[in-house]
């Protein structure tokens, strides 16, 4: 009989079958402890035992969370032999991630999309079902290993399905996958599984034990064990059902044999399922050798399952109950001798030896400690920082525990884990610290968010940053003082702040040419030190020595200057290298800046993919003001297509992330998609206030330096709104800054707003100088100086010389894509007395950000595999999607990509 009714079984069971062999996809199943997630998972199992299938199976344990990457193993081992033919960097980190292989510490994100393609070929023979029973107790690396997998299940034939308790946290919740609650039974159903599993009961005790079990199959099943044979067969009031339940485990095993109690409590400790295992440290607790025999009673209740090699609980309450029944001495006694057992398995004896220690000990803590680098050289971070603070539990040295918490404190941030480093700062709070280890102390909640969220005013931050740096340790005064940097991006601490700030770095010994000096001063005084800065950035684009983090960093600093052509090139550079580390929340960030810096260059093409893989891997990466910016680029991108709709609905959307901390460049940004928008829906008045309100040093969108670089578009809105006046005394600030920099965006906009802002024939001289100037790399810019030249020489009745710079604009924005823009040049070309027809259609624009991606990666010639490797996808998803790229491109060969992706040109007639 199904637990859960035909009904169900037919609309997702068959659903998911379906799935698994033409679509692929995931599923997490939720209900309480003991509503039968189990029984439904042997459902699945039981629908696809067909020779055209396979089932592969992982099943999370409490006690095994601190073993990095265990779940993967389980779920990976049938087709492990498949690892050897991954591509290199794959293959590497999933051997490293699984314990088969030293190496360095691999990425998740490789280790993931090592594992998505070994799965993807693993199902090219039979489709597959993946099941992850308790995925809640799955330690923390299989878990997100697992989340990256499931969101990328599109057209492999695999699907997902994982079982998670109600109230219980999951690696899995954050991975927006649907989710099936699975209910308590109903009524009639209830009655017919507890009929059938205690048929002799009494009117009374059957009426008691439904209202008690309320519909829950395990209580229906356990709890008529339970009473049986008791005197009064009744249950306590006030008590939840699973403590209830887990009571009448306990009473269960109060009536078995001493033995088999010792070897109950060995096995609900022991995190291994071995038989071997289990027998070996129960001898130990006995002091005589113990059999499985002894375990047959357990199994007589229905407590325990054995197999040939294995001891496995019938039901986690079970496995949770045994312990919590057993007193303290016991439990001891019990890990004691799991880790004599485990004497050739120094992690897990390291835990077991923790476990039975009451008090410190620090020949352990340094056990821990080393299982902790070796949980960090697999990648396993969330089990190095349990260790860790295991270690520093045991630490008899108050100095040593403080170090082991403030480590595990900065791997916490890098996995962005919040929640563990407050509680490590509540720890350390209690130990007398180094003034050293205080500034870690104090530094470590600003590594979320650039410091954004982070209490600490700037300047405190600045002096702490000196302390350190007067203590030696001029690394960890740089990391300060570059998140202190950061946060002036972010938000605006005023000119006092950025100058303290600069006097620190000033004072550190580090060359002022390195590139995180360069850097540092591009963030704290993008005009000032705007020459310098340029200049050095100029130099190190000859090179960065192939660091990816290097040239990521440089390309935010050439954004920050206005160098946007260097922005994109160190930013492009940077991606390759990111992606091959499986550095995802780096590449995060150096996509944005490209696709940024690549939007105001009028590089749509590239700017478009970048902003959405940003946008995708910035929630992916929890990186939410990323995210912000990433959909705030998108709407820029959108408003200069003619997409008003989409470009208003990312602004919205990216305003409410920006709002929700100031995050000012992302509030900046919008109000450019916002300006863009107005001026092209005709609505100057209103492009006018959007982009006016980034000059006011009172309103969140005020970000010091990126409110320059939309300059043009103030203009524009203020000459068609008679705002001349108000721009001009923006104009008069602007040219109080430009002296101070080389920064060719402020340069660019300031020959822009003279040309359009002067009366009389001082125009056309200042028109002609802006169009003089080096506009290399810049088409967006030299299109809109040509456009707005066209414009004011048709309206001086100068028809025939206006049409050469309208044509000239017109024919670059139909390049660029900037389609009201073109439209706007053809409309000044017919004013003008030349028929301009409408743009032609351009097959890039049926093409998804996404698409666009992938098609222009596959008429670079790269194939389905490499593609995939950038992108973080499986070859057969690259596959899928090329095949809904070929009919919107009008194709049908990828030999036809690079013609159907160059951009539009003019039709005969125009």
């Amino acid at each position: 009989m199904s637990l859960f009714g035909r009904e169900l079984e037919q609309k997702y069971l068959a659903e998911l079958i379906d799935g698994v062999r033409h679509r692929g996809g995931a599923l997490v199943v939720r209900g309480e402890a003991g509503i039968g997630k189990s029984a439904l998972l042997a459902e699945v199992g039981a629908l696809t035992t067909s020779p055209s299938m396979r089932v592969l199976t992982a099943v999370g344990v409490e006690s095994e969370q601190h073993l990095p990457y265990a779940g993967l193993h389980q779920l990976l081992h049938p087709v492990r032999a498949g690892i050897g033919a991954l591509p290199g960097p794959q293959r590497d980190a999933l051997r490293a991630a699984l314990g088969l292989a030293d190496g360095p510490a691999p990425s998740g994100y490789l280790v993931g999309l090592a594992a998505l393609n070994l799965l993807a070929e693993a199902a090219t023979g039979a489709p597959l079902v993946l099941i992850a029973e308790d995925a809640h107790w799955l330690d923390a690396a299989s878990a997100d290993v697992l989340a990256f997998v499931a969101r990328r299940l599109e057209s492999e034939p695999i699907v997902l399905i994982a079982t998670v308790r109600d109230g219980v946290g999951s690696g899995l919740d954050d991975a927006g996958l649907p989710t099936l609650r699975l209910e308590r039974l109903p009524a009639e159903t209830a009655a017919e599984l507890l009929d059938s599993v205690a048929p002799g009961l009494t009117g009374p005790v059957r009426s008691r034990l439904l209202c008690e079990a309320a519909g829950n199959p395990l209580a229906l099943v356990e709890l008529p064990v339970a009473v049986a044979g008791a005197a009064d067969p009744t249950l306590p009031d006030g008590v939840a059902l699973t403590d209830r339940l887990e009571r009448a485990f306990t009473a269960r095993v109060a009536e078995l044999p001493a033995e088999t109690r010792a070897a109950l409590l060995v096995a609900a400790l022991n995190d291994g399922g071995s038989l071997t295992e289990t027998l070996a440290a129960t001898s130990l607790v006995l002091g005589s050798a113990a059999e499985a025999s002894a375990l047959a009673p357990a199994v007589a209740a229905r407590l325990i399952e054995l197999g040939p090699a294995s001891a496995g609980f019938r039901h986690p309450l079970m496995r949770s109950a045994i312990p919590l029944a057993a007193d303290a001495t016991a439990r001891q006694a019990a890990h004691h001798a799991l880790a004599e057992v485990l004497a050739g398995q120094p992690d897990r004896r390291a835990w077991h030896r923790a476990a039975a220690t009451a008090g410190t000990d620090e020949r352990i803590a340094v056990e821990l400690e080393l299982a902790a680098d070796r949980a960090e050289r697999r990648g396993g971070v969330a089990a190095t920082i349990a260790a860790l603070e295991q270690a520093a539990r045991l630490s008899e040295v108050p100095a040593r525990r403080a170090e082991r918490l403030l480590r595990a404190g900065d791997l916490a941030v890098e996995s962005g884990r919040r929640d563990v480093v407050e509680r490590l700062l509540r720890q350390v709070s209690t130990i007398e610290l180094s003034a050293q280890q205080r500034a870690r102390a104090t530094w470590l909640p600003s590594g979320f968010d650039d410091g954004l969220l982070h209490d600490a005013r700037t300047v405190e931050l600045a002096g702490l940053s000196r302390s350190v740096a007067a203590d030696g340790d001029v690394d960890l005064a740089m990391r300060i003082l570059w998140g202190a940097g950061m946060r002036c991006f972010w938000i605006e601490p005023g000119p006092a702040a950025r100058r303290c700030l600069l006097d620190v770095g000033d004072d550190l010994a580090i060359d002022e040419h390195d590139p995180r000096m360069v850097a540092l001063s591009a963030y704290l005084a993008p005009f000032e030190r705007g020459s310098s800065v340029v200049a050095d950035l100029r130099e190190l684009a000859g090179g960065t020595g192939g660091d990816p983090q290097t040239g990521r960093f440089l390309g935010s600093a050439a954004l920050q200057v206005g160098a946007f052509d260097l922005a994109a090139r160190f930013s492009a550079a940077a991606v390759p290298g990111l992606r091959a580390q499986g550095r995802l929340g780096l590449l995060t960030r150096a996509l944005a800046v490209q696709a940024w810096s690549c939007v105001r260059l009028g590089d749509l093409a590239t700017a478009l993919p970048a902003a959405e893989e940003a946008g995708r891997l910035g929630q992916e990466t929890n990186q939410v003001f990323m995210y912000g910016l990433a959909r705030a680029v998108q709407a820029e991108i959108a408003a200069l297509r003619g997409d008003y709709g989409q470009a208003k609905a990312q602004a919205a959307a990216a305003e409410q992330i920006g709002l929700a901390a100031g995050a000012r460049p992302v509030l900046a940004t919008v109000q450019v998609a916002r300006g863009l928008t107005a001026l092209g829906e005709g609505r100057y008045a209103d492009a006018f206030a959007d982009l006016r309100r980034m000059h006011d040093p009172a309103d969140p969108t005020f970000q010091l330096a990126l409110r320059w670089y939309a300059v043009a578009e103030l203009a524009d809105a203020a000459v068609r709104t008679g705002q001349t006046d108000a721009m001009a005394e923006i104009l008069a600030e602007l040219e109080t800054v430009a002296p101070t920099t080389p920064s060719p965006a402020l340069h660019i906009g300031l020959r822009y707003v003279r040309a359009v802002l002067a009366r009389g024939d001082e125009a056309e001289g200042l028109f002609q100088a802006a169009l003089a100037a080096d506009l290399a790399g810049w088409p967006l810019e030299r299109g809109r100086i040509q456009l707005a030249f066209g414009e004011w020489l048709r309206r001086q009745r100068r028809a025939a010389e206006s049409r050469l710079h309208l044509r000239a604009a017109r024919e670059t924005f139909d390049a660029l894509g900037v389609i009201p823009w073109s439209e706007r040049a053809r409309a000044e070309l017919r004013a003008s007395g030349e028929t301009s027809a409408r743009r032609g259609a351009d097959a890039r624009d049926q093409l998804t950000a996404h698409e666009l991606s992938i098609a222009q990666l596959a008429a670079e010639g790269l194939t389905n595999r490499e593609i995939g490797q950038r992108l973080y996808l499986s070859h057969r998803t690259v596959s899928t999607h090329l095949h809904r790229i070929f009919p919107k491109l009008g194709i049908s060969a990828r030999a036809e990509l690079g013609a159907a992706l160059r951009p539009i040109g003019e039709h005969p007639d125009r």
